[in-house]
C-alpha cells in the first residue's frame, strides 16, 4: 500500500510517500509544493492542485493523509492554509483517493508518543522509523512523512 501524506500550506506544502508492506514502512519520495509570492491567490491554489495531481499520477498512492488545521496564530495565514486544504481534499476526491485526517497532536503522539514533541523530535523519529541515514529536509516534507506514517499505523489493513 502506498500512502501520500500532506502537510498543507499556502506558500509551501510538504508531501511524502511511504510504502507499507506487512509491518514494514519504506520511504518512496518526498518534497515540497511551492508557490511564488508574485502569483495571485487563485494562481497559487491552481498551481498547488496541478502539482498534487502530478504527484498522484506519478506515484498512484492508495490512500491520502492530510493534517487537520487545528489551531492558528494568524487569521490570514489560517484562511490561506484552510483554502489549500480545500484544494487538497477536492483533488483527492477527484482522484478517487480515500482521505484520512489527523490533528497535529495525533501525529506527534503516533510518531513520538509525546503530544508536545518539537520539530526536531519528529524529524529524528521519522528518520528512525523509516531507517533513513539523514533527516528529511525541509521540515515540511518531514512533517508530511510523519502524517503518512501516522496513517499507516492508524488505518485498518486491507492490502
Amino acid at each position: 500500500m502506498l500512502i501520500l501524506g500532506l502537510d498543507p500550506g499556502y506558500a509551501r506544502a510538504g508531501w511524502g510517500i511511504v510504502r507499507q508492506e506487512k509491518n514494514s514502512l519504506q520511504p518512496i519520495a518526498f518534497g515540497c509544493l511551492e508557490t511564488r509570492a508574485k502569483l495571485s491567490h487563485p494562481e497559487r491554489l491552481q498551481k498547488l492542485q496541478a502539482e498534487l495531481q502530478n504527484i498522484i499520477a506519478k506515484y498512484r498512492p492508495d490512500e491520502l493523509a492530510v493534517e487537520e488545521l487545528f489551531f492558528f496564530k494568524n487569521l490570514k495565514t489560517a484562511l490561506q492554509v484552510a483554502e489549500s486544504r480545500g484544494v487538497i481534499l477536492a483533488t483527492a476526491f477527484a482522484c478517487h483517493l480515500p482521505v484520512h485526517e489527523f490533528t497535529p497532536l495525533q501525529v506527534k503522539q503516533a510518531i513520538t508518543s509525546y503530544g508536545r514533541a518539537d520539530k526536531n523530535q519528529i524529524q529524528q523519529m521519522v528518520k528512525l522509523i523509516l531507517g533513513m541515514k539523514t533527516i528529511i529536509q525541509p521540515d515540511d516534507a518531514a512533517d508530511a512523512m510523519a502524517i503518512a506514517i501516522t496513517c499507516a499505523h492508524s488505518i485498518v489493513k486491507k492490502y
